[in-house]
C-alpha cells in the first residue's frame, strides 16, 4: 500500500502527521510526505524523523505568495474574525474563516502534489485539516482521502469548503469535488470534545527530535518545575507578552520555570530571576514528562501535548484556535482559561495546589491513553483502503 502525505504549511500542521505516517511504515507500507514550509527548517526537520520528504514548493515561494495574499485580503480583519470566531466556541465558524487564510496556500502546491500523485500512484491520501492539495490529488485519482485532526475540533464539510474555494482548481486537473470516500482521524479526547465524528486515535506527541539537555534528563527537581511556551507562531505575531508577566512574578513562586521559545527574541525580559530558566527550543513531551504544570499560548499541539502529559495548565489564548483550546481545557477542569492581564501569582499557585485540576489532568490523560494508537489505526486504514471506508 502506497501512502501520500499531505498537510499546510507550518510545523503545528505537518509534525502532528508524523507518529501515523511512523505507523504506516513500520507496517510495511511505502509512505511519502508531500510537504512545504514556511521557514527553511521546516522540511529538513520532517526529513530528520526519518520518513522521506517531497518538496512540493520552496518556502520562498511561499513568502512571495503570503505578500500577494497580504495585497488582496485584509488579514487583520481576517484575523481579528479568527478571534472572534474562536472565543465564541463555534469551531464550524472558526474553520470557515480560517479557510480563507489556507485556500492560497493549497493553490500555491496543487500543480505540484496532484502532478506527485500522478507519478507515484498511491492508493490513499492522508492530510492534515485546512489542506486541500491532498484531497484534490484524491479526487482526481479516484482514491480514499483520510483527514487527520491535530487539534479539539474537525468539521466534516471542510473537505467540502476547500473544494468549493479550489473549483477552478478542480476543473483544471479534471475532478468534479471532494473525494467520495473520506474518513477523519479525531485525536480529541471525548471527555474535552464529545461532538466527534470520526475515526478516533490517540494523540502521540511529536515535536521533533533532538539531543536532550542533562538538566531535562535528570532526577525530577526538588521543586516543581513549570513549563511555559508560546509555540512557534505567537512570539511573531502577538509578541511574548505573557512570558514578561511571568518572569515578573515568578520570584514570588516556590517553582523552577522553563521558558520554551524556541529562537524568539527573549531579550526584552531582562535580568530574570534565579528561578527562570530560558532553554530555547526543548521537545514538549520530555520536558512536561518531568513539570508539574504548563503556562501557554493554546495551541492546538501544545495543548494536547499538556493533556497527553496529565498537567495542568494556564492558557492564556493569542489567537487562531487558541481561545477555543482554552474554553475546552477549562470546561473539563483541567485548566484554567484566563487573559494576560489576568494572570498571576495567585493564578499559578492555584496550578500547583489544586487537587481538582490536577485529577481532572490525570483522567484526561488515562482516556487519551486508552485511545486506539496510531498502530492499530494503521492497521484499519490497510483493511479497509481497498473499498468504501466506513
Amino acid at each position: 500500500m502506497r501512502i501520500l502525505v499531505t498537510a499546510s504549511p507550518g510545523l503545528g500542521h505537518m509534525l502532528p502527521m508524523v507518529p501515523i505516517s511512523w505507523a504506516l511504515r513500520a507496517a510495511g507500507h511505502e509512505v511519502l510526505l508531500a510537504m512545504s514550509g514556511r521557514s527553511p527548517d521546516h522540511v529538513p526537520m520532517l526529513a530528520a524523523s526519518g520518513l522521506h520528504v517531497v518538496e512540493t514548493v520552496r518556502h520562498e515561494q511561499f513568502g512571495s505568495m503570503l505578500d500577494r495574499v497580504r495585497g488582496t485580503e485584509d488579514i487583520k480583519e481576517i484575523q481579528r474574525q479568527i478571534k472572534e470566531a474562536s472565543r465564541s466556541g463555534e469551531f464550524d465558524r472558526l474553520s470557515r474563516v480560517g479557510v480563507r487564510l489556507f485556500v492560497p496556500m493549497s493553490e500555491a502546491v496543487a500543480d505540484a502534489v496532484v502532478e506527485l500523485a500522478d507519478e507515484w500512484r498511491p492508493d490513499l491520501v492522508l492530510h492534515s485539516p485546512m489542506e486541500g492539495a491532498g484531497p484534490l490529488a484524491a479526487a482526481k485519482l479516484g482514491i480514499p482521502a483520510v483527514e487527520q485532526s491535530f487539534g479539539l475540533s474537525s468539521p466534516l464539510d471542510r473537505g467540502t469548503q476547500f473544494a468549493e474555494a479550489l473549483a477552478d482548481t478542480y476543473r483544471r486537473h479534471g475532478a468534479d469535488g471532494p473525494p467520495e470516500r473520506h474518513v477523519h482521524l479525531d485525536v480529541a479526547p471525548r471527555s474535552v470534545q464529545p461532538e466527534q465524528d470520526g475515526w478516533p486515535m490517540r494523540y502521540v506527541p511529536f515535536n521533533g527530535g533532538g539531543q536532550l539537555p542533562g538538566w531535562l534528563t535528570a532526577a525530577r527537581p526538588g521543586r516543581p518545575r513549570i513549563a511555559v511556551t508560546l509555540g512557534t507562531v505567537a512570539p511573531m505575531m502577538t509578541g511574548i507578552g505573557p512570558v514578561a508577566r511571568i518572569a515578573a512574578l515568578a520570584e514570588k513562586i516556590d517553582a523552577e520555570f522553563v521558558v520554551a521559545l524556541g529562537n524568539a527574541d527573549t531579550s526584552s525580559l531582562g535580568e530574570l530571576p534565579d528561578n527562570v530558566r530560558l532553554a530555547g527550543y526543548v521537545p514538549l513531551g520530555p520536558l512536561l514528562a518531568t513539570s508539574a504544570a504548563v503556562i501557554h499560548h493554546g495551541g492546538a499541539g501544545t495543548t494536547l501535548t499538556a493533556l497527553d502529559a496529565g498537567v495542568p495548565q494556564i492558557i492564556v489564548p493569542q489567537g487562531a484556535d487558541g481561545p477555543f483550546n482554552a474554553a475546552a481545557v477549562a470546561a473539563a477542569g483541567s485548566g484554567l482559561n484566563v487573559t494576560d492581564e489576568e494572570l498571576d501569582a495567585q493564578l499559578v499557585e492555584r496550578l500547583l495546589t489544586e487537587e481538582p485540576l490536577r485529577d481532572a489532568a490525570g483522567r484526561i490523560r488515562a482516556e487519551m491513553h486508552a485511545m486506539p494508537s496510531p498502530s492499530s489505526v494503521a492497521d484499519r486504514l490497510t483493511k479497509n483502503f481497498g473499498g468504501q471506508i466506513s
